[in-house]
C-alpha cells in the first residue's frame, strides 16, 4: 500500500449509505410504488370504458389543480383529512389503532357549534375562535379518552371500542340535533355568528365559491406541533418507544399505560379540532352526517403519509385531489374509479408500514394468549 493510498489515522470508511438517505428511501419508495401501481390499475380501468387514460388524467388535473375553484375544494377536503390523518398517525406511533376519528371529528364540530351559539353576537374573533377550537379539541379528547381508559384499566382493545363509540357518539349527536337543537325541516343547528373563520375567497377573490378557509393554516400548525412533540420532546420519545416495543419501554421505566392514555386522548383532540373546518370555516353550523367517511379515510391518509406529520399533509392533499377529481371525470368514467384507486394505494402502502405490522402482530399475540 502506498503512502497516498494509506488511510488517515482516525478516518472511518463505510460503504453504507448515509442514515438520512436510508430514512428518505424508506419513507418515499413505498408510496411511490403504490402510486405507480394505482396508475397502472387506473389505466386499465379507463381503457375498459373505451376512454384515453391521458385525456381522463388531463381532465382530472384541470378540474383540481387547473382552476382556483377546484384547487380550493382540494384544499378544503385536504384540511379535514389532515386532521383525521394526524389523529390516526399519532395513535399508531404509540402502537394504537384509533378507528374512532369519525365520532371524534363529529363531537369536535358539535362542541365548536355549541360554543359559537353560546357566545354573544359581536364577540371578537381573537376571543371566539380560540374558545371554539378549545371546545372542539376538548370534545374530541373526551371521546378519545374513553377507549384509552378502558384499554389501560381493563385491557379492552382500542379498535373494538373506538368502532363501537362511532355508533354511540354519532347516534347521540343525531338524537340531540333532531330532538332539541335544529332548524325546522333540517338536521343542522342554527347558524353561528361568533368564531367564524374567514374563507380564502375573502383574501383572494379567485377562490370564489370554494369552501377553502383558514382552518388549513390551523391544520399545518397542528402538524408542526405534532412533529415537534414526537421528535423533539421527551413525551414523544416515550410514545415512540412504547410503539416500537412496549415491554422494553416498561422495563426502561416508561409507564406504558400512561403513554397509551395520553396517546389516544391527544389523538381524539386532534381529530376533534378538525370539526372547525366544516363548522367554523364552511357552513357555520353543525350538520348531522358532515363527518361521514372522513375518519376512516384518515386511516388511509396516515398510512400513505407513513405516520409522519408532514407526510400526512401530503397524503391528505393527494386523497383530496382524487376525491375532487372524481367529480371532474364522471362524464367519462364513473367517479367511483377514484375510490378503487384509493383502495389500491391503501393496500399497497399498508403492507409496508411498520407501525401497522407491529399493531397487527401485537393483536395476534394477545388473541393467542
Amino acid at each position: 500500500m502506498t503512502a497516498s493510498s494509506a488511510p488517515i489515522r482516525g478516518q472511518k470508511f463505510s460503504s453504507a449509505p448515509p442514515a438520512w438517505r436510508e430514512h428518505a428511501e424508506e419513507a418515499l419508495i413505498p408510496p411511490l410504488v403504490a402510486l405507480l401501481v394505482a396508475l397502472i390499475c387506473g389505466d386499465l380501468l379507463i381503457l375498459s370504458y373505451g376512454q384515453s387514460p391521458a385525456a381522463v388524467y388531463r381532465l382530472l388535473l384541470e378540474g383540481t389543480w387547473g382552476n382556483a375553484y377546484g384547487f380550493g375544494q382540494v384544499l378544503y377536503k385536504a384540511t379535514t383529512l389532515a386532521f383525521t390523518g394526524l389523529a390516526v398517525s399519532f395513535g399508531l406511533r404509540a402502537g394504537l389503532f384509533n378507528i374512532g376519528g369519525e365520532s371524534q371529528l363529529a363531537a369536535g364540530g358539535f362542541a365548536a357549534a355549541l360554543t359559537g351559539l353560546a357566545l354573544p353576537v359581536g364577540t371578537p374573533l381573537i376571543l371566539a375562535l380560540p374558545l371554539c377550537m378549545i371546545a372542539a379539541g376538548f370534545a374530541g379528547g373526551v371521546v378519545g379518552a374513553v377507549p384509552a381508559y378502558l384499554k389501560t384499566r381493563f385491557g379492552a382493545h382500542e379498535v373494538i371500542v373506538t368502532i363501537m363509540l362511532n355508533f354511540i357518539v354519532l347516534a347521540l349527536l343525531n338524537w340531540f340535533i333532531a330532538g332539541h337543537l335544529h332548524v325546522p325541516e333540517t338536521l343542522h343547528t342554527p347558524e353561528i355568528h361568533a368564531g367564524v373563520l374567514p374563507r380564502l375567497s375573502d383574501i383572494n377573490p379567485t377562490f370564489h365559491g370554494s369552501a377553502a378557509n383558514l382552518a388549513l393554516i390551523v391544520a399545518i400548525l397542528v402538524a408542526v406541533a405534532v412533529w415537534f412533540y414526537l421528535f423533539r420532546a421527551r413525551g414523544g420519545y416515550d410514545l415512540r418507544a412504547v410503539g416500537l416495543q412496549p415491554d422494553a419501554a416498561e422495563y426502561g421505566g416508561i409507564s406504558v399505560g400512561r403513554v397509551w392514555l395520553r396517546a389516544l386522548t391527544f389523538s381524539g383532540v386532534i381529530a376533534g379540532m378538525g370539526g372547525i373546518n366544516y363548522v367554523l370555516g364552511y357552513k357555520h353550523y353543525y350538520e348531522d352526517g358532515f363527518a361521514s367517511g372522513a375518519g376512516f379515510l384518515g386511516i388511509a391518509v396516515a398510512l400513505v403519509g407513513r405516520n409522519h406529520p408532514f407526510g400526512v399533509l401530503l397524503a391528505a392533499f393527494f386523497f383530496a385531489t382524487l376525491s375532487q377529481g372524481g367529480l371532474a371525470i364522471h362524464a367519462f368514467v364513473p367517479k367511483q374509479m377514484m375510490d378503487v384507486l384509493q383502495g389500491v394505494v391503501i393496500i399497497a402502502v399498508a403492507m409496508s408500514v411498520p407501525e401497522v405490522t407491529r399493531v397487527l402482530r401485537s393483536a395476534r399475540r394477545r388473541s393467542d394468549a
